[in-house]
């Protein structure tokens, strides 16, 4: 089993070593590359203000963060939720620095989060190394890979861990692949048509794709696969 945690946070400011603290964490799941609807998502009162340019970005005022837990209260349900994951963070260096930060201030006899978890993987670089040379934000991505459904006006650490799982699904392939090893796939031309268990003939209208439709599929399929790196169902490797 493939279970993957997308996590992202939002803080104060830019630098722990100047004292800024995380403020929210939102993680998402996934299994096998599918969503499970397993999340994990605290508020964190850091005990300070957020520098202005952060709070633009994620609008936690001081006022809303005064009666949420400390850092130390969440803490083992946290790690608990991303144990022995593989953890998908876009610029994972920001937040895994937070983190650790985070976690020595409880005691530097904790694990560091690399210690917690089976892998960490940085989907920023991923992008990078899929689209060099252009700009791999989340916001570049989304646009890249025409992922909608979402309103993100203001930030927040579960929103950007949803939206990273699509993009990180539709950058990497999609979702798990199909197994398709005990079905008998039938050409879509034959006109005879049978049930493959109960031997019965379907009483289906046969629609025939035509040449151009074909070519135009494989067309589709083709740029799918330099986009993506991975072979799409149904890609005729020697097209």
């Amino acid at each position: 089993m493939l279970r993957q945690i997308i996590l992202d946070t939002e803080t104060t400011g830019l630098d722990p070593k100047s004292g800024h603290k995380i403020i929210e964490i939102g993680c998402i799941e996934l299994v096998n590359r599918k969503f499970t609807g397993e999340q994990f998502h605290v508020y964190i009162n850091p005990d300070r203000e957020s520098d202005e340019a952060a709070l633009e970005v994620h609008g936690l005022t001081t006022e809303f963060l005064s009666d949420k837990p400390r850092f130390k209260d969440i803490y083992d349900d946290f790690v608990a939720f991303i144990d022995q994951s593989e953890l998908l963070i876009h610029n994972a260096e920001f937040d895994i620095k937070f983190l650790d930060h985070e976690i020595q201030l409880l005691s530097k006899k904790l694990p560091l989060i690399s210690e917690c978890v089976s892998k960490i993987t940085d989907t920023l670089q991923i992008a990078r190394e899929k689209h060099p040379g252009q700009r791999n934000s989340l916001d570049a991505l989304v646009k890249r890979y025409e992922i909608g459904g979402y309103d993100r006006e203001l930030h927040g650490a579960l929103l950007d861990s949803q939206i990273l799982g699509d993009v990180y699904l539709s950058m990497t392939g999609g979702q798990s692949a199909l197994d398709f090893n005990d079905v008998e796939v039938l050409n879509p031309r034959d006109k005879d048509k049978t049930d493959i268990k109960n031997g019965s003939s379907f009483n289906l209208k046969i629609i025939e794709l035509t040449d151009q439709e074909v070519a135009e599929h494989e067309a589709y399929l083709m740029r799918m696969r330099e986009e993506t790196g991975v072979d799409p169902i149904g890609f005729n490797q020697d097209v």
